[in-house]
C-alpha cells in the first residue's frame, strides 16, 4: 500500500514538471503573458486621509474630490485612501496620529488647533465673520496665511483652509431667541477655550467632547443641546433628537488640511506639485460648495423634520453680539492683539 502511494506521488510530480516545462517551451521567456493591471502598483504612492465627519458633508466630499484629482493628475501613481466618520481616529486623536506617522492627511476643525497655537482661537471668536464673503477674505488673506504658517513649529505642513459654514444652536429646551435663553442649559462643544468662554458668558455649561460622541450625549440626555453647522446637524441627524434650532450664525466652523512636514519633505518635487495643484482645485471647489450645501440642507430639515426653527432677527443678533463681544478682549493677549484687531477690522468692514 505504501509503495502504491509512493508511485502515485512520483507520477504526480512528473506530470507537474512536464506541464511546467511544456508551458515554458510554448511561451518563450520574453513572450510570457503579462497582467498589465498590476503594472506600476509596486511603486504606487499611497497616502491615508483620516477625518471624522460623514462622507456627504463639505469636508467628506472635499476629501473624496481631492483623492480623485490626485489620482487623475498622477495617472493612478498616487493614491489617497480616505477614511471618514472617525473610522481610524477621533477628532481628539488625529493630530497625534499625524505626528506619529499613522496617517498622512487630516483636516481637523480649526477649533481643535488651539492646542498647537492659541492664534487659532481667532476663528472661534463670536460673530467673527458676518458673511460668506468675509470668511473667504479672512481665510484667503493675511489671517488665514498666518494661521497655516503657525503650524510649522509643530512639524506640520498647513495646506489649505476648507470652510464648512456657520454654526447654529440646537436644544431640547427652547425656543432660544435671546442670550438669556441658554442659562442653565448644557451644550456639547468642540475643544476650544474661546468657545467655552462664550457659553460661560451665557450662563450655560459647555461640555467638551468628540464630534462622534455628540449623538450619544444628546440621545442619553447628558447635554441639552449642541452647536454645529447645518450639514453636520443634517448628516448626523441631530435634528431627530432636538426640539428647537436657532439660526444664529454665531460662529464659524472650518477645517485646516495638513500633512506631517517630515512626510512632505520626503516627497519628490513632482509629487508635491501634484498634491498642491489638486489641493488648490479642491479648496476652490469646496469654498463654493460648502455654504450652498448648508442652505440646501436647511430646507430639507424644514421639510422633513418637526424641529422648531427660529432665525435671529437683526435686532436679536445685535443683542447676542453685544453680550459676547467682551470675549474679544478676554482673549486678546492669548491669541495676539494684532490678530484680534485684524479680525475686528474685517468684521466691521463686512457688517
Amino acid at each position: 500500500m505504501k509503495s502504491a502511494t509512493g508511485y502515485i506521488l512520483l507520477a504526480g510530480m512528473v506530470l507537474l514538471l512536464a506541464a511546467f516545462f511544456g508551458y515554458q517551451s510554448f511561451f518563450p521567456r520574453d513572450a510570457v503573458p503579462y497582467d498589465d493591471d498590476q503594472e506600476g502598483l509596486k511603486d504606487q504612492i499611497v497616502f491615508k486621509f483620516s477625518h471624522v465627519v460623514a462622507e456627504n458633508t463639505p469636508k467628506g466630499l472635499a476629501a473624496q474630490k481631492f483623492a480623485e484629482l490626485v489620482a487623475e493628475k498622477s495617472n493612478g501613481h498616487i493614491k489617497i485612501e480616505v477614511f471618514p466618520n472617525g473610522s481610524l481616529y477621533s477628532d481628539i486623536e488625529e493630530i497625534n496620529a499625524l505626528k506619529e506617522g499613522q496617517v498622512h492627511f487630516i483636516a481637523p476643525s480649526t477649533s481643535k488647533l488651539g492646542m498647537l497655537s492659541p492664534q487659532w482661537g481667532v476663528l472661534d471668536l463670536p460673530f467673527a465673520f458676518p458673511s460668506r464673503e468675509a470668511a473667504m477674505k479672512g481665510l484667503n488673506g493675511k489671517i488665514g496665511e498666518q494661521l497655516l504658517r503657525s503650524l510649522q513649529g509643530d512639524g506640520i505642513k498647513g495646506l489649505a483652509h476648507w470652510p464648512n459654514g456657520f454654526k447654529q444652536i440646537t436644544s431640547n429646551q427652547g425656543p432660544i431667541q435671546k442670550p438669556g435663553d441658554l442659562k442653565g442649559q448644557s451644550f456639547r462643544i468642540m475643544q476650544s477655550d474661546v468657545i467655552s468662554a462664550q457659553f460661560s458668558r451665557l450662563k450655560a455649561k459647555a461640555v467638551q467632547d468628540s464630534f462622534n460622541s455628540t449623538y450619544k450625549l444628546l440621545e442619553e440626555g447628558d447635554v441639552d443641546g449642541e452647536e454645529n453647522t447645518i450639514s453636520n446637524i443634517y448628516s448626523k441627524k441631530f435634528y431627530n433628537l432636538q426640539k428647537h434650532m436657532t439660526i444664529s450664525n454665531h460662529g464659524y466652523l472650518g477645517y485646516a488640511v495638513m500633512m506631517s512636514e517630515k512626510v512632505w519633505n520626503e516627497q519628490t518635487e513632482e509629487t508635491k506639485k501634484i498634491l498642491l495643484e489638486a489641493m488648490e482645485e479642491t479648496t476652490a471647489w469646496n469654498s463654493r460648495m460648502a455654504f450652498e450645501m448648508n442652505e440646501e440642507l436647511l430646507e430639507k430639515i424644514r421639510q422633513n423634520s418637526s424641529i422648531q426653527i427660529h432665525e435671529l432677527t437683526s435686532e436679536e443678533k445685535q443683542k447676542w453680539q453685544s453680550k459676547l463681544d467682551p470675549v474679544y478682549e478676554d482673549f486678546s493677549q492669548e491669541i495676539g492683539k494684532k490678530l484680534v484687531e485684524e479680525m475686528k477690522e474685517l468684521r466691521a468692514k463686512y457688517q
